[in-house]
């Protein structure tokens, strides 16, 4: 049953100068020490902005979605496919080719930088608020609350491709593994 649903549909959790509440840590999976508590358990200060991660009841999860038709389309547009995996996943498995491996425990951090520093870290441009992202994972779970992340920093045009790389493996031969 979905975290909402149990909370009366609105729940959210929030990412502030006292990092990650503890239901979105729940929620995303995020360990106490990278959810903004320093040893001792005191919080750490934070110069990121408030962020409600669940998703709010506007639109189906099938407005968000994308599926393995659209996604092939998409690579040849000037969409930006962002793979919330972790490093170590693409490293075993591979990725889609032309996304940028920003792992979910990095997205509000990165989504949040200024466009130099995202180019140094990341390597390509910094997505502009009304640019179209697409997120990915292995099977759509992370790509999802990371679509709610980004809607939550006022990105308008994001969706996620809810088959994962699971589902892209099964049609396609993936970037080879680096």
């Amino acid at each position: 049953m979905p975290l909402g649903a149990v909370l009366g549909g609105s729940a959210m959790a929030v990412w502030g100068s006292r990092g990650l509440s503890c239901p979105a840590r729940l929620l995303l999976g995020v360990p106490r020490a990278a959810a903004g508590w320093s040893s001792g358990l005191r919080p750490r200060q934070s110069g990121l902005r408030t962020v409600n991660v669940i998703s709010r009841n506007i639109g189906t999860a099938a407005d968000y979605s994308v599926s393995y038709k659209e996604l092939r389309g998409l690579l040849k547009s000037q969409t930006t496919h962002i793979d919330v995996r972790e490093k170590w996943e693409i490293e075993q498995v591979g990725k889609i080719p032309g996304s940028i491996n920003i792992p979910l425990g990095e997205v509000v951090e990165a989504l949040q930088m200024n466009s130099k520093d995202f180019k140094r870290r990341y390597n390509q441009d910094m997505p502009t608020k009304s640019d179209h992202l697409v997120f990915s994972c292995m099977a759509g779970v992370r790509s999802k609350k990371a679509l709610d992340i980004a809607m939550s920093l006022g990105f308008s045009r994001v969706q996620h491709y809810a088959g994962g790389f699971e589902e892209w493996a099964k049609y396609e031969l993936p970037e080879e593994k680096k």
